[in-house]
Formats: C-alpha cells, structure tokens, sequence
C-alpha cells in the first residue's frame, strides 16, 4: 500500500473512533439550565407593575417576554427573563424613553437588588456551561501551533480554506472535518513535513508573491533599506542550501504597457538586507519589421545562493531625487490607477523563487534543529533516535504526556518509509503523521467517567493548560505551561497568575491583537474594503494597511503597558506614518515608520471611534453608513446588538427618498415606517454622532456643501454632539462598555456563545476589574479565573 495510503487509513480510522466515541458535530452551546436558589427581591415586583407590565404582560408580551407570571415569583427560577431584564435596565432600554422612566437611585437599587438574587443563585448551583467536547484548530491556531512545534513560518492560507466565523469569531464553530477539508490538512501536513526537513525534492519546487494591485510605489516602504523606494519584502523559507531563481516582474496597464518607465531606474535584489544583485531597467525602443516583441522586464531574472532557513528577500528601486509637484491643487498620495492617478515611476508585480538547484545539503535551518533532538551515528541506534525525536514531538502537539499507544502510529510510518529510503526519510514521515493526527488537529475535552449528566466540574489542568495557551497565544502550551499542567498545579491561584503573566509578556500575546481584536474590531474586513475611486481618489492599499496598523499599534499598546481598558476610548495618543498622518491632517510626521503621536487636547483623533479603520469598514463604498456605525457601536462597545430585521421590512434604497436630502434626512425618511423605526429609533442617532467622519475616515464639516448636524443619542436617553460627546457618554457608566469588552474577550476564550447564566461571572469579573481602573491585566486574569473558563457541564 502505498505510503500516503497507509496514512490515510490511519487517519481515517483515528476519525471514525472521534466520531463514535463524541461525534465532529457536536455544538458549543451547553443547555440552559436554571441557576437554583430560592431567593426573593424585596420590592422588584412594585417595579414591574408601575414600569413593565403595560408592555410585558401575557396580552402584550412584546419582545416575546411576559413578566406578569414571574414579577412575584423565585427570581431564581428564572433566570433568562431576569437577567434579560438586568441588561435592559442597566443599558437604560427600558422603559422606553417615551414612557414614564423611575429615577437613577431607583433604577440603580432594582438592578443591584436583581443582580445579588442571581448571583446568588448562580453560586449556589453553578453552571458553567459546556464547551463543544471536539474543537478543530482554525487556520490562525494551525499556522501558530506548526510555529511554536517547529520553528517554521508558513503561510496557511495556500493551504487551507478559512473558517466560519459565529459569535463574532472563528474559533466558536469548529467542530466539523469534511472529507475535502481532512485532504488539506493530509496534503498540508505532506509540504509542511518535508520543508521543515528540508527533504529534496524530485524536481525543484516555486513560489509566486503578488503585490496588491492598489499598492502606491512612489516613496519607501518600511522593512526596505533607506534610499529605496515601492517594491516589497518576502519572508520566505528556504528549503535546503543551494541556489535558487529570483525572477522579478512590473506591473502594466491594461494595454499590457510597464506603467511609469519613461527612464532608466535600477532595480535592487535583497537577501536579509544585503544587496545580491542591481539591475538596469530602461524603457526599449520599439521592436523594427520581422524583429520578435520585447519586454524591458525579460533579464529581471538571477540565481542567488541561500542558506536553508527563513530569510526575509526584498525587491526594491533605488529612490531617485523627487521634487514636489507644481499644481494648483494638493496632489494625490494614491498612484496606481493609470487612467486616474497613473504611476510616475515603475512598480513591481511579482515576485517568483524558483529551486533549489544543485541542493548541496539540508542545511541546518531551525525547524531542523528544533526537530531532530536526537541524531543516531550508527544505524543501530536509528530506531531509539527516532523514538526520542517522535516522542518530543508529539508531547508538544497533542499537548499532554504521550503513552506508547500514541507512538505507536507515527513510528509505524517511520519504519515503512524508512524501508525506503533513510532516517530523515522515516522521520518525515513519522511528523507527517503527527501533523494529521487527531490529537494534533483537535481540542478534545471529555467528561469524567461516571459523572451524572448536568454536574459541573473543574476541566483537569492539562485541559486548563491548553485553554489558556489558545485563549492567549492563538497556540499549543510551552514546556513551562505544559510542565505546570503535568505536575498538578496550574489550578493553584498563584502559579495560574504567575505563569497568566508571563504569557502574557511573551511576544505570543500579540494574538489578542492579531486574532481576537482583529475579529471583534472587524479589522479582518479592511481587505475587502475598496472605496468608490471616483469619490475617494486617494485610497490605496498603503492607506489600508496603515488604517490596520494603527489600531494593531494602538490596541497593543494598551495590552502591553497594562493600561485600562478604558484607554480604548479616551486614549490622548495614536499611531501613525506618515501616510496616515496627511490623511488625518497632522503635521510634522514623515517617512513611513510607525511612531507613537501624543495628540492635542483638541485634536479629531485618539480611541477606536476615531480611527480610520474602524471608520472605513463600518462605511459603504459611496457614502458613510450611520445604520453601520450605530450597530458596531451598540455590538462591540455597548453589548446590546439590535436585533436583525424582519425579512417584510425594505431597505433603504437611495433612489426612494430624495437624493438632494442628506444622510440623515434619508434616515428620518426611512424611520416613518414603524417598523423600521422600532430598531433605527435605536441605532441611527449613535451613528449619526460619527457623521463628521467620512467614508475613509477623515475629519469634514460638509456634505455636498451643507453643514453635517452630528447630534447623537444612546438608548438611555442621553443626547450629545459629535464623536466627543459620545465617547463622553460612553465613560461616565464605564461598567457597559468594560462588560462588554469581558463577554467578548470570554467569548473568545471559552469557544462559545455567552448565555444568560455566565453574567454572575461578566459581574465578577467586571467588579474586581473596578479595583484598578478596568486594567487589562486584571480583565484577562479575571476571565481566566472564571467558571466558565475553568470549569465545564457534563453531559
């Protein structure tokens, strides 16, 4: 049978016991039961009576929720209409604005009367939820676990598709593996194997990279020497020592012309920023009768020799003396368009490595050294090597203490393959087996034998061990976390906080920007954001990435200086280049390396809601979206998304309303349907706040030449001006916007949806985070300590 068929087979049958023994179907949401406790609230149903019932009796029961039943009844027993009625309230939804509404004291003594009568109950019969018992990794923690098991860097996207995201983000419904998808996890384990080995090849192997199209290529790109200008940086894993083919080509316009060659520039090839080699580029002279066609970009082709190993290879111009262009208007930043804003100078396309050729040996790149901790000097020590080399391996990747069973398949492949061939041959494939094991691509948590069905239980500390890495790091546990685990004292409050700390400082973390703020930000959409290029002729793809760096910057810096959570908002400083400067209008910042900006008093720029990116994605193509801003805001800052329309309900369609009629006028024109204005009365005017921001996220005053009336709401009743006024809102009741900072982050972390039962542990958390004004240490440290991320249902 052939090498990949045995392993296939293996595979499968692995697969088939997950199945039989959990099922790849199971979901991440636990049953909602009940908190228990018998516990009354003194005077709650007084309030309900003269607030709610007009509204929420059995007649009524709008929103689908009747408190007529429930109003005098065991707050305990139930539990999803209250604590629906504590988030209501303490957002100030209900009662509406329009109705009569009690005063600050006596909303705040009915929410803290009802929230002590469910915390109660929730610690007399706790309920942590369950989280799915199989989890596949996503792509993110696949490409960070192959990291930090081999030292190898490879880009994942090529090698498998991307995952749904549900809950806001992609690691919450993981539980399938398709056929087709189990064929790329097999065929990835196949390439990342045998790159990490540096196992020759029959014929040399090539790699194309492509730069964006919208890509402006006139100034220095940061990464490339100073003195440079456009062109791109590839990091890159070389498989073995040898020589390898740089072919370099530009880009051309639609008639398939180089685009800006109207003089001869030099063309410089890097390797870890050394020069290799510097090419002429010059435009030809047109091809003469019977003379064969010419590209000025054919000779843009040379073979270097490298070093196995990662090595970062840049393509790039020499910058050539540039002035200023006289014109009566401010030229654009933006060149990449021929027909709009054309290149001045040449640009690249493409970047192909071809080889290796004449391989001379594997070389000694990190992946091998990180992998072959044991090199056999005689044949007869080949088979202990191994042994030691698989067993290292898979205590990593299947993140546990592995048991001669677990050795048993991938050693079994190392004797067939090396039947066939030699050592590192066997070890391949051994690592090609551990890459598609299940142990490997699957978080597995299981109850404990016996345990009745509804009994919640502390997951073991391996389980806690592998919780906290992939929460923290988006990867598997490190010999110290494992070690932690293994000895039986992670659970212990100090060595948890301690080794929380130092996770946290590892340059690891930078996953909760990269992963969990990229997701509950939707920075992940700035991709596919290409604003209309007649309106907003300026935007690039350099634009875009700065947009994302600045708030990756800014986000990060907030973790890593252990700031509060509140500096989100109210931040007096941001991150920029200098494309991103001009696009904000703040001077004196020059060059395109990041620096940290202290802003002004009263400067336009600082928090989230002030930045580019958030702006952009939150925008249409043509025009600015208040229905967008508003939801985002009430999503991810406030924690009360509004529910999505009924399908009888018609959009807003520009071309039913006047079109001389601004933003918000439409808006009102759309609200005189009752039904639309039953949400857009909630989400319009905290997006209309934002309305001095355009669709790209710079600072306006006018729309079409009218003043833009930038008055704003939130569903308290609260009234204010502009982004300012907002953020101000926001910060005088911190505790919603830091609660809903929590459920996401524990969201993230637990790999499920929150229920109604884990707000006992949003309170806690949120409470014990007020000691030190909402620091983000204290945030993290509070969600890992919580039930529901240490402690699971059984089923």
């Amino acid at each position: 049978m052939p090498l990949l068929d045995v392993r296939r087979v293996a595979t499968m049958a692995a697969l088939a016991g997950l199945v039989a023994t959990g099922g790849l179907r199971l979901t991440a949401q636990a049953p909602r039961t009940p908190a228990g406790g018998a516990v009354r609230v003194a005077g709650h149903h007084a309030f309900v009576q003269q607030y709610c019932l007009d509204c929420h009796d059995d007649d009524s029961k709008k929103a689908d929720l009747s408190l007529e039943a429930i109003a005098t009844g065991d707050v305990a027993a139930h539990v999803v209409e209250w604590e629906k009625v504590v988030r209501r309230l303490r957002t100030r939804q209900m009662p509406p604005i329009d109705e009569p509404r009690p005063d600050e004291a006596t909303y705040d003594a009915v929410i803290t009367a009802l929230e002590t009568s469910l915390d109660r109950a929730a610690a007399a019969r706790p309920n942590p939820g369950r989280t799915a018992s199989i989890r596949r990794l996503t792509r993110t923690e696949y490409r960070n676990a192959i990291r930090d098991l081999l030292a190898l860097d490879v880009d994942v996207a090529t090698l498998l598709p991307p995952d749904e995201s549900s809950y806001g983000f992609d690691n919450v419904t993981v539980g399938e593996l398709s056929p087709t998808l189990l064929e790329r996890y097999m065929s990835a384990a196949e390439k990342i194997s045998r790159l990490a080995l540096g196992r020759p090849s029959r014929v040399p192997g090539g790699d194309t990279f492509r730069v964006a199209p919208d890509l402006t290529q006139e100034e220095h790109v940061e990464g490339l020497p100073i003195g440079t200008r456009g062109g791109t940086i590839v990091p890159y894993t070389f498989p073995q020592d040898g020589e390898y083919d740089v072919q370099v080509r530009l880009r051309r316009d639609r008639d398939e012309k180089i685009e800006g060659l109207t003089e001869p520039h030099q063309l410089e090839v890097l390797v870890d920023r050394q020069r290799v080699h510097l090419f002429e580029v010059a435009p030809l002279r047109p091809a003469g009768p019977g003379e064969p066609a010419r590209e000025a970009d054919a000779h843009l082709t040379i073979r270097v020799p490298v070093r196995a190993g990662p090595h970062q290879l840049g393509v790039t111009f020499v910058k050539k003396p540039s002035d200023l262009i006289e014109t009566p208007r401010q030229p654009y930043q933006a060149h990449f368009n021929s027909y709009r804003h054309p290149r001045v100078q040449p640009a690249i396309y493409s970047v192909s490595i071809v080889g290796p050729h004449g391989a001379s040996s594997a070389g000694e790149a990190p992946s091998r050294r990180r992998i072959l901790v044991s090199r056999p000097a005689t044949p007869a020590q080949e088979d202990a090597a191994a042994t030691r080399i698989v067993s290292a391996l898979a205590r990593r990747a299947y993140r546990r203490p592995v048991t001669d069973a677990d050795l048993r398949g991938p050693l079994r492949l190392y004797r067939t393959a090396r039947a066939d061939g030699d050592f590192e041959a066997g070890i391949e494939m051994a690592l090609a087996g551990v890459l598609v094991s299940p142990e490997f691509l699957f978080r597995v948590e299981t109850d404990p034998p016996g345990m009745p069905a509804g009994t919640p239980y502390r997951v073991s500390d391996l389980a806690l061990a592998s919780r906290l890495s992939f929460f923290l790091w988006s990867s598997i546990p490190d010999d110290a976390l494992l070690d932690a685990a293994i000895a039986g004292r992670l659970r212990e409050p100090a060595v948890l906080e301690r080794q929380v700390r130092r996770m946290l400082a590892d340059d690891r973390s930078r996953a909760l920007v990269t992963n969990f703020a990229a997701q509950w930000l939707h920075l992940r959409n700035l991709d596919a954001i290409t604003p209309d290029m007649r309106l907003f002729p300026d935007f690039d793809d350099n634009l875009r990435q700065s947009f994302r760096q600045e708030t990756e910057r800014f986000v990060e810096s907030v973790l890593r200086e252990d700031r509060s959570a509140l500096d989100l908002l109210r931040a007096d400083y941001t991150f920029l280049d200098e494309r991103l400067a001009k696009h904000y209008g703040i001077p004196h910042v020059y060059g395109s390396r990041f620096r940290r900006v202290p802003l002004a008093d009263d400067s336009w720029r600082g928090g989230l809601l002030r930045q580019g990116s958030v702006l952009t994605v939150t925008s249409y193509a043509t025009r600015t979206s208040p229905v967008l801003r508003g939801k985002w805001v009430l999503d991810n800052i406030l924690g009360i998304p509004p529910a999505p329309p009924p399908p009888d309900v018609p959009t807003l369609e520009d071309n039913t309303v006047d079109g001389s009629l601004s933003v918000r006028a439409r808006l009102a024109e759309h609200r005189r349907n009752k039904a639309c204005a039953r949400c857009h009365d909630t989400i319009d005017p905290v997006g209309l706040s934002l309305e001095k921001f355009d669709a790209v996220g710079r600072r306006r005053r006018l729309e079409d030449g009218v003043a833009i009336d930038a008055a704003g709401g939130l569903p308290d009743g609260s009234r204010f001006d502009d982004v300012g006024g907002l953020e101000a809102a926001l910060l005088r009741r911190p505790e919603l916007f830091v609660a809903t900072f929590t459920e996401k982050l524990l969201t993230y972390a637990s790999g499920r949806g929150i229920e109604p039962f884990d707000a006992p542990a949003v309170r806690a958390i949120v409470r014990d985070a007020r000691a030190t004004d909402y620091r983000m240490s204290s945030i993290v440290l509070g969600v890992v300590r919580s039930q529901p991320f240490q402690m699971r249902m059984s089923r």
